[in-house]
């Protein structure tokens, strides 16, 4: 099937996993959700989906349960690492940590995730077609709710995501992982995270060609909203904790790359993943006048970095509510405005 821009197709993926069976339903869409679709792209909605990876402990009929395990790693030392993960889920809000899981719905028929081709002369990249992946939308705080209220309602902030209540599961996702790290007999490390009714709207990841450097170039946009992140330390049963980190109103709105400064992504010579945001261009000699202002200023030059420097979107944020370690109580914490201005990550085998 060939799909314009002009064209709409709007799939509703109703999934369940785990034991309870699977069910799907079509209904009629109201006048307000019609009026709402724009006819582009794919949208994708999940709705009463729950998922779990267990442990590696055999089921309860005796047989070896699948191991999702990273091997083939080694230490400094030369002794081999392996990472298994124990436990991963995503489930519905009131889940305890995992222990008690219930469905969640992953986007709606309003707000879908979204797989979209776009143009990039909407975007400052002209002449690019960009493959664009993104989560449900922010949307007007009349239309939104608070990202971190578990009870918020509706007109209290900027989030399509609906926090669970009587009358349906709702958007926001409980999520954890729960893994082992061995480094050759030694299986003492141990580390668990845990998000409660997380929010990531607002998220997206754009990919497009680079014809100078011939390299996949990328913008990333990654929101994140809990009322509570915690990370413990136990033993591999999950039993003798220590103390819990706890991050409560945990906001991150982190930029990676913008149409000015894009990431890149390569692989070097010896098969290693490369990721990297250039520095920002410097302004050629003369280009920006000595008073710093426009006018005496060559124009082009002086836009393209007032818009570099003033664009809300292209900066970071992370705030903390309250960030406590056991029974001890640090306060907030924010960083505000974080520009990437460079950044190089290049991954390495830890064996050699």
């Amino acid at each position: 099937m060939h799909l314009s821009n002009r064209q709409k197709l709007l799939m509703p993926l109703l999934l369940l996993l785990s034991a309870l069976p699977v069910r799907a339903e079509l209904r009629d869409l109201s006048d307000r959700e019609l009026s709402r679709i724009d006819g582009t792209g794919i949208g994708l909605v999940l709705e009463n989906f729950t998922f779990s990876h267990g442990t590696d402990e055999p089921d309860t009929q005796g047989n070896q349960a699948r191991i999702f395990r990273l091997s083939g790693i080694r230490s400094s030392d030369g002794r081999a690492v392996d990472v298994t993960v124990n436990h991963l889920y995503l489930s519905g809000t009131g889940s305890n940590y995992g222990e008690n899981l219930n469905p969640v719905n992953l986007g709606r028929l309003l707000y879908p995730w979204e797989i979209d081709v776009v143009d990039g002369n909407r975007l400052g990249l002209a002449g690019k077609a960009i493959l664009q992946l993104a989560a449900p939308v922010k949307v007007p705080m009349a239309e939104g709710f608070d990202c971190l209220g578990a009870s918020a309602q509706m007109g209290s902030g900027t989030c399509s995501s609906r926090p669970a209540t009587a009358g349906h599961v709702g958007e926001r996702a409980d999520m954890g992982l729960q893994m082992n790290v061995a480094v050759g007999d030694d299986r003492s490390a141990n580390i668990n995270l845990h998000a409660q009714s997380a929010v990531v709207d607002g998220s997206y990841l754009r990919l497009w060609g680079d014809g100078d450097r011939r390299q996949m170039a990328g913008q990333i946009r990654l929101n994140f909203y809990t009322p509570e992140l915690s990370i413990t330390a136990c033993a591999q049963d999950g039993s003798s904790c220590g103390s819990r980190i706890r991050m409560a109103d945990f906001q991150l709105e982190l930029a990676i790359g913008n149409p000015l400064q894009p990431v890149f992504f390569d692989v070097d010579g010896g098969g290693h993943f490369v990721l990297e945001v250039a520095a920002i261009q410097q302004p050629e000699p003369g280009d920006i006048g000595a008073d710093g202002l426009r006018g005496s200023s060559q124009a082009e030059a002086w836009d393209f970095y007032e818009r570099y420097y003033t664009r809300p979107d292209y900066r970071s944020q992370l705030a903390i509510g309250n960030f406590s370690v056991g029974n001890r109580d640090f306060g907030s914490a924010r960083i505000q405005g974080m520009l990437v201005q460079h950044l190089s990550i290049r991954t390495k085998d830890l064996g050699q």
